[in-house]
Formats: C-alpha cells, structure tokens, sequence
C-alpha cells in the first residue's frame, strides 16, 4: 500500500459519514462530512484502478441504470463504476418493459431491484418531474425492504435530474482539488459560473445549480452570470447564498460574462434554457403538443441568437487571473467551427484546455463508485483497507 492510499484511507476512517443504506439525490442534502467521504474514496479507488490493484466488492449484484435522456459520459461511467465494483450493468429500456402497459413506479422499482445493489437514474427533461421521479423510486425500495420484499435496499444514485447533477458537480470539485492541490486552497478563488450561447435548445439546468450550490460550501466566491431571462430555479441560488454565508466564501449574480470572468480563477460557460422556457416546455411535453413546442423552440433558438457574443474566446480569457483561468466544461461543449458554427467556446480555447476537460470528466466513474461504496458498506475505509493488503490484481501482466 502506497503511503499516499494509508493517507487517504486513515482520513476516510477518521470521516463521520451517515450516508449508508441512503441515497445520493441532491448534493445540498449531504452533510460536508458526506461530500468529503466520496472524493476521499474516489481517490482511493483510483489509487487502487492505477495500481492495478481491483476494487472488486461484489461478488455478484445489479446495477441497474434508467437513462430518460441521451447520455454518453455518465452512461459509461456508471457502468465502469459498476464494473470497478463488480457489479453487472443492466440497463432498463422503459420502451420494452412493462411501463409501457400502465406499471407504477413502485411495482417497476420493486421488480428491478431483488438482486440489485445501485439503481442510476438520469430525468433531467422535465422541470419539476426528474427529482420527483427518483425520490419515488428510492420510496419504493425503502418500502420493498422494510416489508422483506427486496433482501437488500439498493442506493439511488442521481446521474443528473432537473435540479442536480452530483456525480458530474463531485468530479468537477475533485477536479479542483487536484488542480489546485487541496480542499482548502479553493477558498478565495474565484469561479465563473456563466451562460453561454448554443445553437440548440433546452439544455438542463441542473449543471449550473450543481455548481453555484457546491462550490459555494468550499469557501470559494462564485459568480453566476446569464443574460437578463436566463434565469435558474430560484430555489438553487438561495441554498448558493446560504452556503457561501456558511463557508466564508461568496456568491454573486451579474447579467455580464465580461464582469464575471475578470480576474476569476476558473470559467464554467455553459450554455442552458431559461428557467420560465424550461416550466412551459414541460407543460407542453405533458399536453403533447407538438404544434407549440416548436413555436417555443423557434422562440428559444431567436432569443439565443440575440447573445452570440456569450463566448468563451481569448478575448474573454485575457480578463481572467494572469489570463490563465482553469477553463471547465462538462462536455460536449459547443466549439465555434468545431461542432457548431458559433458557440459556447471558440476552438482556440477549448484545444489548449482540451486535454484538462478530458481529466476533468475522468473521475467520474469513481465518484459513482464511491457514492455507491459509502450506500451500500457501513465501514467503507477497512473494506477498502482489506482491498489493498489484498491486492489482488485487476488485471495479469
């Protein structure tokens, strides 16, 4: 065992953590102890996939993912999460199963889940329902257990809702960390959290307010800025303020990506749908009406049009700290004449900091599995203690 694993594993058994036999929905619902477990074992389990040592927990066991949007980064990485733990990936393909034919939510969830240790959970399309949707299915779990339906209560991890988007908000903050070399050398930096502009329509929230409602507890002043309209659930920036008030850190609201960017430390532009578009898109989803949806889309795609000077370019970067702000995205960015004609960042800036996105979204497969890990194991520093004087090795030379 490296002395920097012994490290890692001592602070995780010294950690007060409650979030076994619970879920992970919200990341302003865990307590600062919880949020620092999972990027604890995150890194440990990484230490360990680097070593070459396997973190196989499970012998056998679901994991179960329900994917209600496109995904590509977060797909893999549960599954990887699951795989690095030992766990089976099944996919629920609500389009083959039997919800198409008027099962609940929590007959469907029971089923799923006899010999399931994590179900993931992607709804982030509907404003109001993807929260919802999973605070039912962990509902009827928990119920399933207690009633000795289900022999074990699988953990309910949020892979991105309408309000959050913890693993992708977690592995950017270990990001951070490891950019920055600790937790407590992010206090005092300046982040910009800010819209920027897209040729498409109705991007989530839940990234934006994943990252004003984390970063705000680190003690780092962030700023949120969108043009006039673009504006989040107000619900998130109140927990942001709160949080910055607890931490000693700061939270602003500008309508200027030039005020926001000058002298930060690190930039987020990330294109979303207002807040008032997403409520209407919903209500027209629900009503089926296609007629009006691409009224609103047309409306949507104009009113963005209108701020193409919302990029991410050099000239923007130049306000920056030293002109050398941490440039962070949750990927696939809009690259003006890369994958769009104009967009989110101009292809100058996003090829220098290519490779640090790519690292960026590396860890998060071990944020799920962490996440997992800490739900479904009361003591998880001695099963990973046990792992390393083990080290059995992942893979043979």
């Amino acid at each position: 065992m490296s002395e920097q694993t012994r490290s890692l594993i001592e602070q995780l058994q010294a950690r007060a953590t409650s979030l076994y036999q619970r879920d992970f929905l919200l990341t302003w619902e865990q307590s600062a102890d919880d949020l620092q477990a999972v990027l604890l074992a995150a890194e440990i389990l990484e230490e360990l996939h680097y070593a070459n040592i396997s973190a196989r927990v499970f012998e056998s066991g679901l994991a179960v993912s329900i994917f209600r949007d496109k995904s590509t980064r977060t797909r893999f990485s549960f599954a990887s999460a699951a795989n690095l733990l030992g766990l089976t990936v099944q996919d629920l393909d609500e389009a083959k199963s039997q919800i198409t034919h008027g099962e609940t939510v929590r007959e469907t969830a029971n089923m799923i889940s006899f010999l399931t240790e994590a179900i993931g959970i992607r709804d982030d399309l509907f404003l109001g329902e993807g929260h919802k949707y999973m605070q039912q299915v962990a509902k009827a779990v928990e119920q399933g257990h207690k009633e000795g339906v289900l022999p074990q209560r699988p953990a309910v991890i949020n892979l991105q809702c309408d309000l959050d988007h913890p693993t992708q908000s977690m592995s950017d903050l270990l990001h951070l960390q490891k950019t920055f070399g600790s937790l407590d050398a992010l206090r005092g930096k300046k982040l910009a959290m800010t819209w920027a502009y897209s040729p498409s329509y109705g991007k989530p929230l839940s990234v934006p307010q994943g990252i004003i409602t984390l970063m705000t507890r680190f003690g780092m002043n962030v700023v949120l800025a969108h043009p006039e309209g673009y504006d989040l659930v107000p619900e998130t920036l109140d927990i942001a303020a709160t949080r910055a008030g607890e931490s000693g850190g700061s939270f602003t609201h500008v309508h200027s990506m030039e005020e926001a960017f000058r002298e930060a430390d690190i930039v987020y532009p990330k294109s979303w749908a207002p807040y008032q578009i997403m409520q209407q898109r919903t209500e027209l989803l629900r009503a089926g009406d296609s007629s009006k949806l691409d009224d609103l889309e047309k409306q949507c795609l104009a009113d963005n049009a209108k701020h193409k000077d919302w990029e991410c370019n050099e000239k923007m970067m130049t306000l920056t700290r030293g002109g050398k702000a941490s440039y962070m995205h949750c990927l696939p960015a809009d690259i003006s004449g890369v994958s769009c004609a104009a967009g989110e960042v101009s292809a100058e800036v996003f090829e220098r900091a290519r490779l640090d996105t790519y690292h960026e979204a590396s860890h998060k497969p071990f944020i799920i599995a962490a996440m997992i890990l800490l739900a479904r194991f009361e003591k998880p520093a001695e099963v990973l203690r046990r792992l390393t004087d083990r080290a059995a090795p992942r893979r043979t030379a």
